[in-house]
């Protein structure tokens, strides 16, 4: 059996009874279940639609999001997360870069990385150079006024870990975000890299070895490994192409307004959605969620 799920932004609810027992009809599923009037609703299927794709296409500009899954087992036992544009609303290097007056330059890059064009740990080094005799003192700055959490987070967080979930939140960016980060919203762990900072300043580099793609894989393993849990019991969110392996490793893995080339490789895409949309797609409905 699966499970079709229909949802919106929570912000601008549009889903309505119409659309969703229009497609319900034309692939003969199961009664429709709203988890949340107005924004999210779901229903059974006895197979996969042969034209979901074409189906979520259409859905596209009307601000819906499809996702079509296995019902047996949906519910997540573990959240693995990645931090920058998913997480939070900023690349915090890209902020950064922004108060050392090379914000443009450094967001291109950052760009390019995110989308597969770049090596990531090649990426990384270029940028964090850029940065060289910045006054760390910036980063509280940062944090302080240009850092915002993604709607949805904490609820996210606090109803996975209420139902005996644990979350980990595993960034190519840095720890002086993700301790923060991890601190105001719950999670039980983070993982990042860590900037070099000497006499108040950072000098231009990180420390080796950069946690970038393959070192998010091997978190998904060895923290679901430490937990008694197989890949399979693991829901794991990111948005660009250093996430694309945990993505694909964990049993569902969800591309949140991914860049265009790593949501084309994800078959739980969700671009209209906040983070809420992960509880909806395991099936808890708006009044099942802690703050």
């Amino acid at each position: 059996m699966y499970v079709a799920t229909l949802l919106t932004n929570p912000a601008t609810p549009k889903l309505d009874a119409t659309t969703v027992e229009a497609l319900r009809n034309a692939w003969g599923g199961g009664e429709a279940i709203w988890l949340n009037p107005g924004v999210a609703a779901e229903f059974s299927l006895a197979a996969m639609p042969g034209n979901l794709w074409a189906v979520w296409q259409d859905l596209q500009p009307l601000g819906i999001d499809l996702a079509v899954q296995a019902a047996d087992g949906r519910r997540k036992q573990m959240l693995l997360a990645d931090m920058d544009s998913t997480m939070i609303g900023q690349e915090c290097i890209d902020e950064l870069a922004d108060e050392a007056g090379v914000g443009a330059y450094v967001a291109g890059i950052t760009a390019r990385a995110m989308n597969g064009e770049l090596d990531f740990e090649d990426a990384l080094r270029e940028r964090v150079a850029l940065l060289k005799g910045l006054d760390a003192s910036v980063i509280a700055k940062v944090l302080e006024t240009r850092i915002t959490f993604t709607p949805g987070g904490r609820e996210l967080i606090a109803t996975m870990k209420a139902n005996g979930g644990y979350a980990a939140l595993v960034s190519g960016g840095f720890t002086a975000f993700t301790t923060h980060v991890a601190q105001a919203l719950g999670f039980d762990l983070h993982r990042a890299n860590t900037l070099h900072i000497e006499a108040g300043k950072l000098t231009g580099t990180v420390a080796e070895p950069i946690l970038g793609r393959e070192a998010k894989v091997d978190a998904l393993n060895t923290i679901s490994a430490e937990l008694g849990l197989g890949p399979a019991n693991v829901m794991a969110v990111g948005d660009g192409a250093n996430d694309l392996g945990m993505l694909s490793r964990a049993g569902a893995g969800v591309a949140l307004h991914a860049k265009p080339s790593v949501a084309a490789q994800c078959d739980l895409r969700i671009n209209h959605g906040d983070l809420s949309a992960l509880l909806y797609l395991q099936g808890y409905g708006v009044n099942e969620f802690c703050a």
